[in-house]
């Protein structure tokens, strides 16, 4: 076969060359220009990053509504009363409670009476019955059984056992009783930089209660 000089060599092969012409190329680099501009439209856009400001406005309204069930925790708060309160919805509001205490808030309020009448307990002589109508409850029984979840002992036993307490404590010096009752140093600690992180960010203990 003789080659004239100047033209294009001719294919080799059993297979040949396949035909390519200029048609070709604009319609696949349009089919993949749209193929991309689908696969992108497909993907959401992220999420942006919440500012610290975000985050404290939603600390300081889940510390106001932790603070009502505190001030008043023998009403009934349920989530939606709680939310109203926060002014947020309420899936969102149990969310953000349980993320920032560690509990959910319906725990977190029966942990609340539960202290309270542990305390009416040590400290007065009223009646079980009467300390369970007092901090919320309305069945004699579901208050000893949720007593005893949480504190391991039922009402009666902790009676006894912290009179017993302080009969052996008015053998002990007062100021041994005083030093054990203190705050803890390291909530004192934690304390203090909870303060100097909200003076950096120019808020004030007010605007966060």
């Amino acid at each position: 076969m003789a080659i004239v000089r100047g033209a294009p060599a001719p294919c080799v092969g059993t297979r040949g060359c396949p035909a390519v012409t200029s048609e070709g190329f604009p319609g696949s680099i349009a089919s993949r220009n749209a193929q991309m501009e689908a696969t992108t439209q497909a993907i959401p856009p992220p999420t942006p990053p919440r500012s610290v400001g975000t985050d404290l406005l939603l600390l300081r309204r889940l510390l106001r509504a932790k603070d009502r069930m505190d001030a008043a925790s023998h009403e009934a708060w349920p989530v939606r009363r709680l939310a109203e309160v926060c002014g947020v919805s309420e899936a969102h509001f149990a969310r953000s409670f349980r993320d920032a205490f560690g509990m959910p808030p319906h725990r977190y309020l029966l942990t609340r009476r539960v202290e309270r009448a542990a305390a009416l307990l040590r400290d007065t002589s009223f009646s079980i019955l009467d300390i369970a109508l007092q901090t919320g409850w309305t069945s004699l029984g579901t208050f000893g059984r949720t007593f005893r979840d949480v504190t391991g002992e039922s009402p009666s036993q902790l009676r006894q056992r912290t009179r017993a307490a302080a009969a052996a404590l008015d053998l002990v010096p007062h100021c041994f009783v005083s030093a054990a009752h203190r705050p803890d140093l390291k909530m004192a600690v934690s304390e203090k930089r909870r303060m100097t992180q909200l003076n950096k960010i120019g808020l004030t203990e007010g605007e966060v209660l």
